[in-house]
């Protein structure tokens, strides 16, 4: 994807939450009639945690924080129907699921001011909301758990889920093209601390490029992700077991494919056109 189509996407799902249709990928699936609808659901997907993290600092005060806090338990007070956080989290424009997590956390605060409430603790309440004490709250827990597409242990499971099928859709594509390799959990075993989803026994080429490892990507690869991969994951790959492959699913701006010369190829799909190197053949 050219980078003014994703440009011109972004702007689309901006107009949209402007006029409260949030993210929906049926309003850009009629914008954008010739874009897959995975690639709109994962830059729809993306624009929401950019959107998130920018208000994560600002409604995460211990000031505005406690504000929402005593919001939230007046109107549960004055009778207001269940859904009282996800409507919160609408008229915050924030996270339904980080919502429910801040107020949670001011919750067991208040009920235990004695105690370390921890991260894990918090956690451990938002994978199983009927460990919480407070009936309402555990309700309204799990209904902004439901509500919320991007945030939340329902929606890191679908993700994960989503990221092991593409990883297995890979492997069965090597195995079927007889392509000898070791996945992630076979190099970690080994020692390896960062290792690539599929390290190459024997290298491949593609367009005329050594392929030494191939990286699956469940997502769209937008400049910001992109960027992050690279410094935290892709050269590391590159540094150790030379040139390879990162595959983005749901696709890319073609304009970030610009390390093919240094050894990062990016491609939406498994090549279909590869070279296998004869370790038997003599020069």
């Amino acid at each position: 994807m050219k980078l003014q189509k994703y440009s011109e996407i972004v702007a689309a799902i901006s107009e949209a939450c402007n006029k409260g249709d949030g993210s929906s990928v049926g309003v850009l699936m009629k914008k954008f009639p010739d874009v897959d609808k995975t690639t709109l659901g994962s830059i729809s997907t993306q624009e929401v945690q950019r959107k998130v993290k920018k208000s994560f600092h600002r409604l995460n005060t211990p000031e505005k924080s406690s504000e929402i806090f005593h919001s939230y338990t007046a109107r549960v007070e004055e009778g207001e129907a269940p859904g009282v956080l996800v409507r919160m989290a609408h008229e915050l424009d924030y996270s339904p699921a980080m919502l429910a997590k801040l107020v949670l956390e001011h919750h067991l605060k208040a009920t235990c001011p004695d105690v370390n409430i921890t991260k894990s603790q918090i956690n451990g309440l938002l994978r199983d909301t009927t460990l919480i004490d407070d009936r309402d709250l555990s309700y309204e827990v799990y209904l902004c758990l439901l509500e919320d597409d991007v945030y939340g242990p329902f929606a890191d499971s679908i993700k994960h889920s989503i990221g092991q099928e593409y990883e297995f859709h890979l492997r069965k594509t090597l195995d079927k093209l007889n392509i000898v390799y070791h996945d992630e959990d076979e190099l970690r075993s080994r020692g390896y601390d960062k290792t690539p989803d599929i390290k190459l026994d024997i290298p491949i080429a593609v367009d005329g490029q050594v392929i030494n490892w191939i990286e699956s990507k469940a997502s769209f690869g937008d400049e910001e992700s992109h960027r992050s991969y690279l410094k935290d994951q892709f050269w590391s790959y590159w540094n150790r077991f030379g040139p390879g492959l990162v595959i983005y699913w749901f696709g890319f701006i073609e304009e970030l494919d610009e390390h093919r010369e240094k050894g990062i190829m990016l491609r939406d799909s498994f090549p279909s056109s590869i070279t296998f190197m004869d370790p038997l053949s003599v020069n």
